[in-house]
């Protein structure tokens, strides 16, 4: 306990006082239930590699009869870690499809798990275009249940008086059912929908300005509609402000910037738009919206009408003390549109997990967005490392997995490692694709900062397009350059956030390839619309079902630029430093000063005209 004491004496002085003093019974026993997790957290931390020897020997045994370790020539039963990294191969989700593929047809035999598979979680990874099914078990609900329960404990070090409502915006997306009859969809939609959180005791650290009702609502206008009424209408109690994403915070303020005169008419009015339809809804919203308020609704009006955006969520919840969202990663381009609206106010991100897995948390969740590392909790799974140089290496996995992967315990501070987990659910070995730098330790956990996720080139919000998908969906929408006499010469790209909610933006350098005259010239701006539209269909499932169903990514644009823009980049980079004979055009640019190179050669720009198709269609695959 005495880190975490130390931790708490360091930030003393910064506390935030209660707004609220906690006198109640619950505010004490939640106390009480926090002191409790902390010395948890010190006990796990504290015995790292203990802990994994059990977690693994746990999971072997539990699991021995399944198939995939008997393939493996393992006899689980009576196996210890060097049987285990001697037997077991290092795996991708490749090596693991036929046998889930199996599960998703319905086979109930212990394949992966010796337990049931309950349901499968829809990475937002890939595979072939479509989402990778994570098959999950009962129990591993209640294990990630278990890291959420300790996340306020730890912000209670650094924060005090939190023991109010939290606005919070949460959504469920579409799910489907495999042929084999099990529920497929992403993990914090199975969290919602589970028991847990639907029947949860009150916690006043818990507690959260939006009714479960519109959290589970499957229409994104109504759920967003009804979770800002709610929260506008309880603006006083808010003392947090958070989504799971940046992103998705930035889009429900760009919703109050389009809504907020029917939100003030409802709430001067005492009564819910007749736009939200759901009866669940509706009966929810009106338990809050108990009365005319028009002195709110002149509030409303007043901050909105004038088009000053800046400081709104300070302005509007003036007792907000942090934002609650995950900003590393690709999120961490949205933390200057942040900043503008809450007035500076700091961002915690508070845990590190995914659908194969929930991980740990940030012991300081208010640091720097820059200084985020993640303390790994030993007993979520059996982690293993394979050094970045290695994964680098030409070296096959199987070679890789027998001579450099690093338990938790032995990693080695400053160092790179992709992740690899072994799961209770029955993933062994796997390759999450998640690169981390080990920052330092805390007692004898290390901490890792999430650096990237390997091969992802551009990623707006969970949509993830690497290399080779950008190439397919540049090269099918350039087919439709040839009757034109056009071609694609080079093209780079951009996940552009300045607006919300964010886009693609695709730079193309078309060539002329017959007559004479310019590209720009000979292709039309309905056939340049066209392509963009093309590029999305080209692009995996999580991408269209984002632009469909979510709404959490905007047209994709592409900019056409004049011709030897990209002689100009080369320039530019070999005038940096890089070698003529290896340089090679950037197929993602973040670099301020070669956006701005870029965008001032643009001659024209086009955006998706359309939608494009998706539909959550019942799996056969």
């Amino acid at each position: 306990m005495a880190a975490m004491t130390q931790v708490s004496r360091a930030i003393g002085a910064a506390d935030l006082h209660p707004l609220h003093p906690a006198s109640s019974e619950s505010a004490a026993a939640a106390r009480a239930n926090g002191d409790e997790k902390l010395r948890f957290i010190e006990e796990m931390t504290s015995n790292v590699d203990a802990v994994q020897q059990r977690v693994l020997a746990e999971i072997l045994a539990r699991n021995a009869a399944t198939e995939y370790l008997a393939n493996c020539r393992l006899d689980a039963a009576t196996a210890d870690r060097d049987a285990f990294r001697a037997k077991v191969p290092v795996v991708s989700y490749d090596a693991l499809k036929p046998y889930i593929q199996r599960i998703v047809d319905g086979d109930s035999s212990p394949i992966l798990s010796s337990h049931p598979v309950s349901e499968f979680l829809t990475s937002s990874g890939t595979s072939a275009g479509e989402r990778k099914l994570m098959p999950t078990v009962e129990d591993e609900l209640e294990r990630r249940q278990s890291l959420y329960s300790l996340l306020m404990p730890v912000m209670n070090l650094y924060v005090s008086g939190l023991e109010a409502k939290g606005l919070y915006f949460l959504f469920v997306k579409s799910e489907t059912r495999t042929p084999g009859g099990l529920p497929a969809r992403p993990v914090l939609t199975s969290y919602y929908k589970s028991d847990l959180f639907r029947n949860r005791t009150h916690d006043p650290y818990h507690n959260y300005t939006s009714p479960t009702a519109a959290i589970l609502c499957a229409d994104a206008f109504q759920s967003m509609y009804a979770q800002m009424l709610c929260g506008l209408c309880q603006r006083h109690e808010v003392l947090r402000v958070g989504a799971v994403f940046a992103s998705g915070l930035l889009r429900a303020i760009r919703f109050l910037q389009l809504n907020w005169e029917q939100l003030a008419d409802d709430i001067e009015q005492g009564a819910l738009t007749p736009r939200v339809t759901d009866p669940s809804v509706r009966e929810a919203v009106a338990a809050i919206l108990r009365r005319p308020d028009p002195e709110l609704a002149a509030f409303i009006r007043d901050e909105c009408c004038n088009g000053d955006w800046a400081g709104i969520i300070t302005r509007v919840w003036p007792n907000t003390k942090y934002l609650d969202v995950i900003v590393t990663g690709a999120m961490a381009q949205y933390i200057p549109t942040l900043k503008h609206y809450s007035g500076g106010l700091p961002m915690a991100c508070t845990m590190y997990a995914s659908s194969e897995c929930y991980f740990g948390l940030n012991l300081r969740p208010l640091c720097d967005p820059a200084e985020v590392a993640y303390t790994i909790m030993p007993n979520m799974g059996y982690f293993e490392f394979l050094p970045v140089d290695s994964a680098a290496t030409g070296a096959s996995v199987a070679e890789a997995s027998a001579s450099d992967l690093v338990e938790l315990a032995r990693v080695e501070a400053g160092r790179e490692y992709e992740l690899v987990i072994t799961t209770y659910a029955g993933l062994n070995r796997y390759r999450v694709g998640d690169v981390l730098r080990v920052t330092g330790f805390h007692n004898a956990a290390p901490q890792f900062q999430f650096v990237r996720r390997k091969n992802v080139l551009l990623s707006i919000e969970s949509d993830k397009t690497d290399e080779a998908e950008l190439q397919r969906a540049v090269e099918r929408a350039a087919e439709l350059l040839r009757p034109h006499g056009a071609s694609v010469v080079e093209y780079t790209s951009q996940a552009c956030t300045r607006s919300i909610p964010g886009h693609y933006v695709i730079y193309w350098e078309l060539l002329a390839t017959g007559g004479g005259g310019g590209a720009k010239l000979a292709v039309d701006k309905e056939t340049l619309d066209s392509c963009c539209l093309e590029m999305e269909e080209a692009l995996n499932t999580v991408y269209r079902q984002s632009r469909v169903a979510d709404g959490s990514i905007g047209p994709l644009e592409i900019r056409v630029v004049r011709p030897g823009t990209f002689e100009e980049l080369m320039d530019y980079a070999i005038s940096r430093g890089a070698s003529i004979n290896q340089y090679k055009a950037p197929r993602c640019v973040t670099f301020p000063p070669i956006i701005e190179l870029l965008d001032s050669r643009v001659v024209s720009s086009h955006f998706s005209p359309a939608l494009p198709h998706w539909t959550p269609t019942r799996r056969s695959d």
